[in-house]
């Protein structure tokens, strides 16, 4: 008995320690959401901006030769892999990593630590992914599918819907789509419309890297944070029950041996 009054005595100091670090885990969540939310905000803005404009050069009609809307299907894609620099976040890794390997024979650029290591590659942090990381790896991406390297550029994300839902999602951005596209007729584009498409598709394409990188943060931290908190209720009721388990094991032992004690005087004075 005394050996399971220790083991629980054990056990308690060690979910107190982890109630302390999921506690601590949980602060530096919170702290970082507003952050991260507001560069989220920022960056959908300027993706939505520069959106629009390629929304009318999509459809243009001068634009219809361009390559960045040749479709071609030679089985070669590209996708960008965001996931966190860190666990203890929920799903939010497993969630990415699952819908990734969901295309085995792509081509992996990956961002975030976790991703990073399961595909053996240079650390890219995508806590601290900066527009100029993202515009350099825009201009590549884009010089090699004009050069026919690839036929498709996706990005697997987080899609933020709120503090309790985040969504794996995947995102096509090359070659450009007319579907949705729409035009104005108010825009009129110098020297001409292809000449602008060229210089904006490298723009709109950072963009998107930066936005879907923007979300996909402020989506794990709001995942770690909602992770931490029920890491921390489970912590107070398992040590709230193991404290029972406690007690009631020492209460078992003072019983026995007061028990004892009162058997033991009792054959005294018979003797």
């Amino acid at each position: 008995m005394g050996a399971d009054i220790k083991a629980l005595k054990n056990r308690i100091k060690s979910v107190d320690s982890s109630l302390h670090l999921t506690k601590a885990m949980g602060l530096v969540a919170s702290s970082k959401i507003r952050r991260a939310n507001d560069e989220m905000k920022r960056s959908k803005q300027y993706f939505k901006a520069v959106n629009a404009v390629m929304d009318e050069l999509r459809v243009n009609s001068e634009c219809v030769k361009s390559p960045y809307l040749a479709a071609r299907d030679t089985g070669r894609t590209r996708l960008i892999v965001i996931a966190g620099d860190r666990g203890m976040a929920g799903g939010y890794n497993a969630n990415v990593i699952k819908l990734y390997k969901e295309y085995p024979d792509a081509e992996i650029i990956p961002l975030g630590k976790r991703i990073c290591d399961r595909t053996e590659s240079e650390f890219v942090s995508s806590e601290t992914y900066t527009y100029e990381q993202a515009r350099k790896l825009a201009s590549e991406l884009c010089d090699d599918f004009k050069n026919g390297k690839y036929d498709k550029l996706g990005i697997i994300c987080t899609k933020y819907v709120s503090m309790m839902v985040q969504e794996a999602q995947i995102v096509w951005v090359l070659p450009l789509s007319k579907e949705g596209g729409k035009t104005t007729k108010s825009m009129i584009f110098e020297p001409d419309a292809p000449s602008v498409l060229e210089n904006a598709v490298p723009e709109y394409v950072t963009a998107r890297i930066i936005a879907a990188v923007r979300e996909s943060f402020a989506s794990e931290v709001a995942a770690r944070r909602m992770a931490m908190d029920s890491a921390e209720k489970n912590a107070k009721q398992m040590i709230e029950d193991l404290e029972l388990a406690y007690n009631s094991a020492r209460q078992s032992i003072i019983t026995q041996e007061i028990t004892e004690i009162v058997a033991g005087s009792g054959k005294r004075r018979r003797r």
